[in-house]
Order: structure tokens, then C-alpha cells, then sequence
């Protein structure tokens, strides 16, 4: 019997819960591991005595079963289910501590896009890697896309994405989206040099982030690309539009560090492409 760490996934029977039990299950097959999914009964706005909380804790049991029920009749893999109550973000937060994943489905309908409210507070809080699931059709989709900024942290982001796409056979695309000079509307303040220099100073972070990859896996296929006319969000939608799964930093060299998700992973859940992995930032040590 294994000792690993499970994948957890939530499931409250939505559409996109059921996508994320599924991709959940289908990823602990391949990586051999158990799958627990999780329930959880929001009790916050119940008074102790209420008597609904004892049919709601009934509900979830059942819907629980009924998720088991489905992945232990596809999938040759260790299915066991976990009862929840709190908020809905904090108990899936608090849990995470015991699995090695934690996946949620995308959320509901907003304008604007897909807004995963609680996948965005599962995964500024998580303990571990957080991949949220949306509805999209991912037959035929391949390759893995990975956003870096040139933080010392986006190398963190780079390393599970290569593993990801090293043990798939999947080819990596890493994505650095620049605001570079404009010539047009820097004129007189920007020498061509000057802004030809910026680029090539940021076109050499780019290689910088992903030196070692090849030493590391020798048969991986990097792409590099340098985006200059758009912001990361929209860069990183469309490069991942047709990939396997698309993987962010929690935050990046932008990010002020209270803040525990950043601008271009919480942009990125607004807009989800294809499954996205938001990388735990692991503390790095200056070194003196």
C-alpha cells in the first residue's frame, strides 16, 4: 500500500466538479496514487442547534458515494471520501496540507469569464499545488504552457511544468510577457538601441530561467517565447488555448508579497484556457 500523499478533489456535484473528479482520477492513475474526494457542508451561517446541518452533512455523504461510485467503476485506483464543514476555501485549504494536489472545478458563470471564486481561495492558501478544471473539451489538446516573469520563484513554476511535460511527453512552452519600449510613443525619450537593448536584456532572463532543463531532461522540447506587445494574462490564454494544461506562479516579481495570489494567476482563473496548475511558492534562502 502506498504512502504517498493522495490527490484531493472537491466535488459539489456541478458540472465542473465532475470535470475535476474525473481529470483528478485519470492524473492519480497515471502518477499511481490514491484519490480522496472532498465535500464540504458550508455550516457557517448555520446556529449549532439548526437541525438542516444533519441533513446537509446526509446530502454530502450521498453525493460523496455517488462521485466514488463513478471513478471506482473506470478507474483501477484507491477511492476514499472526506466530509468537510467550514468555509468551503478554508477547509480545502486546511486540507491540503495532506495531499500532494489539491483540484477544483472552475467555478460558475461571471461577466467577463469563468471567475473560480473559491479556486481562487483554495489556491492563494493552499499548501500544495492547486489545479482548477474547467468544462472545456480537452481531447486532442497537448503540450504544457508555463508563465514566468523572471522571479527567482518562476523557476519553481518552470520546474513542475517540466516535470509535467518531461513525464507525459509533452513539449514545454515557457511564456515571458514584457511591457517593452515603444518606439512610437517613447520617441525623442528611447534611442532603437536603447529599447533594442531592453529586449535583449530580458530575452537573456528568459534563457536564464530555463538554463538546466536540457541537462535535466535531455528529451524535452522547449519553446521560448518572448511576448512584447501583450500583458501575461491574454500572452498565457492564448498560448495555453490549445494545451494540456497551462501552470502559473502564485506570484511573481510584480506581486507586492502580502498578496497571496498575484494579478496574472488570478487573471489567468478568470479566463481559464485548459487545466491550471497555480505552483506553491517554496520560501528561498538569500544566500550571504
Amino acid at each position: 500500500m502506498t504512502t504517498r500523499k493522495p490527490i484531493a478533489v472537491a466535488t459539489n456535484d456541478s458540472p465542473q466538479s465532475q470535470a475535476a473528479v474525473l481529470w483528478a482520477a485519470r492524473r492519480a492513475e497515471r502518477s499511481g496514487l490514491p484519490l480522496v474526494i472532498l465535500h464540504v457542508v458550508d455550516d457557517r451561517w448555520i446556529a449549532e442547534p439548526y437541525p438542516w446541518i444533519g441533513v446537509l452533512e446526509e446530502a454530502g455523504d450521498k453525493l460523496l458515494q455517488t462521485a466514488a461510485g463513478r471513478i471506482r467503476g473506470t478507474f483501477p485506483i484507491s477511492v476514499t471520501t472526506r466530509l468537510l464543514t467550514g468555509s468551503v476555501g478554508g477547509s480545502l485549504a486546511k486540507y491540503s496540507g495532506k495531499a500532494s494536489m489539491v483540484v477544483v472545478g472552475s467555478g460558475t458563470g461571471h461577466p467577463g469569464g469563468s471567475l473560480a471564486d473559491r479556486a481562487l481561495q483554495v489556491a492563494a492558501s493552499s499548501k500544495v499545488p492547486v489545479a482548477v478544471v474547467g468544462t472545456r473539451e480537452l481531447g486532442g489538446r497537448s503540450g504544457v504552457v508555463v508563465g514566468v516573469d523572471g522571479s527567482r520563484e518562476a523557476t519553481q513554476a518552470v520546474a513542475f511544468a517540466a516535470a509535467e511535460a518531461d513525464r507525459e511527453g509533452d513539449d514545454l512552452t515557457v511564456v515571458y510577457a514584457i511591457n517593452a519600449p515603444d518606439r512610437v510613443t517613447d520617441a525623442g525619450l528611447l534611442t532603437t538601441s536603447l529599447a533594442d537593448l531592453f529586449t535583449e536584456e530580458e530575452r537573456i532572463v528568459l534563457s536564464e530561467t530555463v538554463a538546466g532543463l536540457n541537462e535535466d531532461y535531455p528529451s524535452l522540447r522547449v519553446n521560448r517565447v518572448l511576448e512584447t506587445e501583450r500583458g501575461p494574462v491574454e500572452s498565457l490564454v492564448d498560448a495555453a488555448s490549445g494545451a494540456r494544461m497551462l501552470v502559473v506562479g502564485s506570484r511573481g516579481r510584480g506581486g507586492i508579497k502580502r498578496l497571496l495570489l498575484g494579478s496574472t494567476a488570478h487573471g489567468v482563473l478568470k479566463h481559464l484556457p485548459c487545466p491550471t496548475v497555480i505552483t506553491r511558492i517554496q520560501a528561498i534562502k538569500n544566500k550571504t
